[in-house]
Parts: structure tokens; sequence; C-alpha cells
């Protein structure tokens, strides 16, 4: 079969005269195509094998291939190199059809259309018993990632042996997998897994009734995070920091105000003036103190993100990292002067939303059933995976592509 390797030796490219560092950086990314990639096997009795339909292109994917982790020029210290291996087949946003079962599997038939929950969890794995964080359904904080007979990965497309979804066919065990209904498409399917991310860190994080918060930056995450909030919490008023056209207008279309990405001081500036914010005169950037933003729901994760954050935040208010970056030194003099809570948010598992506890997945699909939720236009873009370098530069040139989401389609 077909699928798109990372971690070999790549193929020989130019390295194009450009300022734009992810091209230069795709140029020589570790990856290549391969035709043929062995067809998987379900890894344990009760896994099943599924044929790939759709599979989005994740912004940690991304990051991933375009080497994208920022400039820090510390020594690499990053503890989640044991839950990795390599080589690996990346996607974990995937729509697919079920085509094989194992002896055991159980829950899912041949034919059957389902979107993917990709960890790789105490369950997937053969983990018995199950550890603490598994038994309440945080599977994204599952003990066992580097446990059992599957190779070290916290999800599909991170382990050697669970390979994911920029291939012809992809491995799953039967709890990882939601059946779709019919009436919802797979472009729509498709946007499960960062729907579920920002579900996540929302509702584990959520805005006080009648509060003001804001979303920094609108691709996948963003939008998700917009579309929750204007449908779970119809009171707030959310303002949108987004950085291309394409992003401001979806963001526009789900209810929010937007202002531009940069430059820093303008987006304080503009931040506070939404909020009521009270500007803070300084010799560099200016805080709002006091501040009206109650949550800040940072997709982005970088240094300047973090500075603007703290900054226009209210006393004792909230900013979630849901973003992946690299590591970074920031000015964080804000964060304790203002006793702002700085929280982690990792994927998703079991949430509760609408007074239902059920896993992310499942409430994105019952959202869309009924109307609640409509991420019509976020996916952007599609390319045969033989285009791949396409699908990646249609990312690294946002501006020009108009690019929100971007997928593999094998259909």
């Amino acid at each position: 079969m077909r699928a798109l390797v990372f971690g070999v030796m790549p193929e020989a490219m130019p390295i194009p005269e450009t300022d734009n560092h992810l091209l230069r950086s795709l140029a020589r990314t570790p990856m290549r195509l391969e035709s043929d990639y062995a067809e998987p096997r379900p890894l344990r009795p009760d896994w099943v094998v599924t044929k790939t339909r759709l599979t989005g292109i994740c912004g940690s994917d991304s990051k991933q291939v375009f080497m994208d982790w920022g400039d820090e020029t510390r020594s690499p210290d990053n503890p989640m190199k044991g839950f990795f291996s390599l080589p690996q087949v990346l996607g974990h946003e995937v729509v697919s059809e079920v085509c094989e079962l194992g002896p055991e599997a159980s829950g899912c038939s041949v034919g059957d259309r389902v979107v993917l929950n990709p960890w790789l969890s105490c369950g997937p794995r053969g983990v018995s018993p199950l550890c603490a964080a598994c038994a309440v359904g945080d599977f994204s904080l599952c003990a066992s990632f580097g446990a059992g007979p599957i190779s070290a990965g916290i999800h599909i497309g991170t382990s050697r042996d669970a390979s994911g979804g920029y291939a012809d066919y992809m491995p799953a065990h039967d709890s990882m997998l939601f059946k779709i209904p019919d009436g919802i498409a797979d472009e729509v399917a498709v946007f499960a897994d960062p729907f579920a991310v920002m579900l996540h860190g929302i509702t584990r994080n959520p805005p006080p009734v009648d509060g003001k918060v804001m979303v920094y930056g609108a691709g996948a995450l963003g939008t998700c995070a917009t579309a929750i909030l204007r449908a779970l919490y119809p009171t707030v008023e959310v303002l949108v920091v987004a950085r291309f056209g394409a992003q401001s207008e979806m963001a526009r279309s789900l209810g929010a105000t937007v202002i531009a990405h940069e430059p820093a001081i303008s987006v304080i500036e503009a931040a506070a003036a939404w909020s009521g914010g009270v500007l803070v005169a300084s010799d560099g950037l200016p805080m709002a103190f006091p501040g009206a933003i109650d949550v800040v729901y940072d997709t982005v994760g970088k240094r300047e993100t973090f500075e603007v954050g703290v900054r226009v935040l209210r006393a004792r208010g909230t900013l979630v990292k849901a973003g992946v970056h690299g590591p970074t030194m920031w000015e964080d003099t804000p964060l304790y002067f203002k006793e702002i809570s700085m929280v982690g948010s990792n994927a998703f598992g079991f949430e509760e939303a609408r007074g239902i506890r059920q896993h992310g997945i499942a409430h994105y699909l019952d959202m869309v059933a009924d109307g609640t939720i409509d991420l019509t236009g976020m996916l952007t873009h599609t390319f045969d995976l033989d285009d791949w370098r396409s699908a990646f530069t249609a990312l690294a040139c946002q501006a020009e592509s108009g690019a929100i989401k971007v997928a593999f389609d094998f259909r």
C-alpha cells in the first residue's frame, strides 16, 4: 500500500530560495512516500484494520513535518521522547471504513464508516488492570504509553507499530472507533478530533456566565473553540485573534469579534478596548490592569501569545494552553502579579457537556447530528496522498492558499 513515512531518509529536493522557513524545511523533512509499504494487520486479537477515506493534517503533524519547534537554543530535554518511536506513519484525524476484524474484535462490523479516537492507552495496548487515568476516561493521561507489545507512542501515528492515516490502510483497536451516522459527511466527521481537543480544554476551564474570553489563533483548534463557545456558552462574548483572512471570515461567521494577530501592542490595545480593560503604560508592552478578559484559550502556544494573553487577562483569570510549540522563554511577570492560572490542556477523553458525560468524539457526533455544531467550510483543501508536498505547501502558505484545515482524500 501507499504510506507517507516519517523518520526515514528523504528524497533529495532542492532547497527553495524563499523567506518562508516552512517551505525550506519541507524540502528536507525526513519523510517520503512509499508505494510498497506493508499493509497492516490487527496488532492484537481485538484490533481491526480500516481502509482510509479522509485524514486531516493536525497542527502537531505539520509542526513535525516542518520541524517547526521554535528557536530556543537550550539543549533539548523533552520528556516525551520515551513515548515516541520511529519510523512512523503520521495521521490521527481519520475517517475510515472497517475492512478486517481481529478474532476478538467487537462493537464494529466490516463496512462500518468510522472516525478514530487515536489514543494508544491501556485498553488498546492490552494492559490490565487499567491505570487510574483510563479507569475514569482520561485517556490522554494514560500511564501506559510505553507499555505492552505495541511500541512507544501516545496515539496512532506516533508509534512505529500503530501506523496512522497517511496511508491507504490503518490498524485500530475496536474501542478506538466511533460509527458515523449516515447523515454526517466524511468532510464533517473529520473534525471530530480537533473538536474534542477544544471541548476538553473549554469544559475543564469554562468561562463565567456573561463573561468575556479570547481565543488566540483561528486555525482548526481556534475555529472549533469558537464554535463550542458560541454553542454551549451563548451569553459569553468571544474575541478571536486571527492571522489569515480565511480564518477571520470563518470566525466572524461563528459570531466572534476578530482582531489581527500583530503587532503585539495592537493586539493588547484592541483586546483591552473590546473588553473594557484599563491599559497601564510601560516602556515595553502595556498591561491591562484591571483587565477584563476572564479566559484566554491559547491554541498557538508561543512566547508572544503567552505574553499578550497574561497582559489582557483580568486578575485571577485563566490562560489555557491548548496549542503545542517548542520550549520558550517569556516575560511572565503578569502571571504572578495578577495571580493568573496557567493551565495545560492535553487532548481529550470522556467529557461533561450539556449534562452528559461521554467521550468527546461522541459529543461531537451528537452535536453535529442535532444541529448544535456546524463546522461547514472549515475543510478548505483536500489532496491525494501522492500530492503530499502540495498539501503541506498549502499550510505553509496560508495567506495565499486560504487554508484552514487540509486533508488527504483517499476516496
